[in-house]
């Protein structure tokens, strides 16, 4: 019997989207999208073990309250992952939990994302991202943009992906506002409110063939389509957009369907300063992080002093 003991951790990161254009539905219910995404230095952190000595996931969450067990997406991949190699073996997780749930930050879809990454390398699978991203696909349209991360466009129903470089980074305000959204009921108030379905852009095509993009570009046609709908139905989330560009965010916008609007800045200095105007809420949950300019990969165990979000 082979013999496993390695274990590897993961920092799955947050995502926001830069641009995100709604377009029309499909027969399977998904919509197609057309989106720009980055990844942010706010952090889960997931501890994967190989316990040859048993053939069960067993998986622990701190930090957070959510889908037990096997409907966790954490350990849907991991089962999944392991069905596909057709490898027996036990499997403990450990998955602590930064990135807040149902915020529009991709953070269940970069944990899945991750297991997936994580057991490719502590199985020695070697497989190429395109396989990986087919596992990932059955279980989130999110998941694949992660293996391509930092940077991306994302369009179709998030199976098409493909990467860019941003050039140069920012420092990013999160604003969480303490409360979850439904993407599902997003959608469908967006569907309910929309007359017809717009085309998308020209200058969205023409992103699609520039491997190279930059800030100052992308800073005035960053763009949401839920926004309005969103903005009508939660009015806290338009001040929080409204509260970041008065305190001096080059732009602000929602992230994905919400519940999280972030802003951007240029510097350090200029998003902490957003933080303490910020941060008086008491039920607001503010993030100063920058952009991540790294992919997602198997590393040693990091110290935890200086990770917890501030």
């Amino acid at each position: 019997m082979i013999r496993y003991s390695s274990s590897v951790a993961l920092y799955p990161p947050a995502k926001i989207n830069l641009v995100l254009k709604v377009l029309d539905r499909l027969s399977t219910g998904y919509h197609q999208i057309w989106s720009l995404m980055q990844t942010v230095g706010l952090e889960d952190e997931l501890l994967l073990s190989l316990n040859p000595d048993s053939r069960s996931i067993t998986l622990h969450c701190d930090g957070w309250v959510g889908a037990p067990g096997r409907e966790n997406l954490v350990h849907r991949a991991a089962q999944s992952m392991l069905e596909a190699s057709g490898i027996h073996v036990g499997l403990n997780i450990r998955l602590k939990k930064r990135i807040p749930v149902a915020a529009g930050l991709g953070g269940g879809s970069s944990d899945a994302a991750a297991t997936l990454i994580g057991l490719n390398h502590l199985l020695a699978l070697q497989w190429p991202t395109a396989r990986l991203c087919e596992v990932g696909r059955k279980l989130g349209s999110d998941i694949p943009f992660f293996f391509f991360a930092p940077s991306a466009r994302v369009s179709g129903w998030g199976e098409k992906v493909s990467p860019f470089t941003l050039v140069g980074g920012r420092w990013i305000v999160l604003v969480y506002p303490g409360f979850p959204i439904s993407t599902t009921a997003a959608y469908a108030q967006l569907d309910a409110a929309r007359t017809y379905v717009p085309s998308l852009p020209a200058w969205c095509r023409s992103f699609d063939e520039s491997p190279v993009v930059d800030w100052d570009t992308l800073l005035p046609l960053m763009v949401n389509d839920f926004e309005p709908h969103v903005y009508a139905r939660y009015p806290a989330l338009l001040r929080i957009k409204t509260t970041l560009l008065e305190a001096g965010a080059q732009a602000a916008l929602l992230s994905g369907s919400g519940a999280t609007v972030f802003g951007v800045f240029r510097d350090e200095a200029g998003a902490r300063a957003a933080q303490q105007t910020l941060g008086c809420q008491a039920n607001w949950r503010v993030y100063v992080v920058p952009t991540r300019s790294s992919p997602l990969v198997p590393e040693t165990p990091r110290s935890s002093s200086g990770r917890e979000a501030l």
